[in-house]
């Protein structure tokens, strides 16, 4: 089951006639309920750049035939593949940001170190950047500093002397013993395998999540009509953060320091906030599905002209 499906529905809120885009449309759970609730005539552009995701949503949603239209390409390119497929005014758009399990399940991706496979990792087949290109061919101070900045990684200078100690390495398993070596054993109930935020750090890296995140949050933005809905669900703190951020800057009319005397920015909200707090799912879902549990769920709405927040 997609994760936090009914939050999801309930703050897109898709009904009949209504256009929408799922920007990161995977194995197509979401976009198969979002379907279903706005029938008999809403529409969907699924975007993902995953070609193997793609061509399994294709199949799973062939039965939605026209109403559903696929798209390849990043969610930061979503106004161009949006318009290209007559979908510039919408009703609401979700962003599924992270990891699928699709990814995570393939060993020949690289995602994973619980199964043995390349050090790729890229979410597109087309991309040229892989996470061997990084840990083979990065500096020492370079590699530091993104399992530090994207991997919240403590040791991450002693990663870094480690992983460059040891190249080239080829495979996840290889780099997953040497991230390993490097970190010190955590203990308690919270533990998790020390090769974690390293390979969290290489994901993101290889595949450009957070810089591109508020770009892709403003090209979003910009398609929703008046009273259209956006829902963007979270996987780890640095992509919460941005989205938290993004949402309570469009949702204030001043965006100035709070040193200056008077306002000289100009800015205007455009949104309002749905969710003041991120939803999280529910014990019986990370029961479940345990990949869950890290899922925060944020929801804004489009203002339209002379709209209140």
């Amino acid at each position: 089951m997609p994760v936090l499906l009914p939050e999801v529905l309930e703050w897109l809120a898709p009904r009949a006639g209504g256009r929408y885009i799922d920007a990161t449309v995977g194995l197509g759970g979401h976009a198969r309920a979002i379907l279903a609730m706005c029938e008999p005539d809403g529409r969907l552009l699924g975007i993902d750049a995953d070609d193997q995701a793609l061509t399994v949503a294709a199949e799973r949603l062939a039965t939605y035939g026209d109403r559903v239209v696929l798209r390849q390409g990043w969610n930061r390119e979503i106004v161009a593949l949006a318009q290209e497929a007559g979908f510039d005014q919408v009703d609401g758009i979700l962003f599924d940001l992270g990891v699928s399990s699709l990814q995570l399940d393939s060993p020949e991706r690289g995602f994973s170190f619980g199964h043995d496979g390349p050090l790729d990792m890229r979410m597109s087949q087309r991309a040229d950047l892989s996470a061997a290109d990084i840990v083979n061919g990065w500096p020492e101070s370079e590699l530091a500093d993104v399992i530090y900045g994207y991997g919240e990684e403590r040791y991450s200078r002693r990663v870094a002397a480690a992983i460059v100690r040891h190249r080239p390495l080829h495979t996840t398993g290889e780099l997953a013993e040497v991230v390993r070596r490097a970190v010190p054993v955590a203990r308690g109930p919270q533990r998790i395998d020390p090769a974690t935020r390293t390979f969290q750090a290489l994901r993101i890296a290889v595949n450009a999540e957070l810089s591109s995140l508020p770009q892709a949050l403003k090209a979003a933005q910009s398609l929703l009509k008046p009273g259209g809905r956006l829902v963007v669900i979270a996987f780890h703190s640095l992509e919460d953060r941005i989205v938290k951020q993004y949402l309570a800057q469009e949702a204030r009319d001043c965006i100035c320091p709070p040193r200056l005397p008077q306002c000289v920015c100009g800015h205007q909200a455009t949104l309002r906030l749905l969710t003041r707090k991120p939803l999280r799912p529910g014990e019986a879902e990370q029961r479940a599905n345990p990949r869950s549990r890290s899922a925060r769920l944020r929801a804004a709405e489009r203002l339209g002209a002379g709209d209140t927040r």
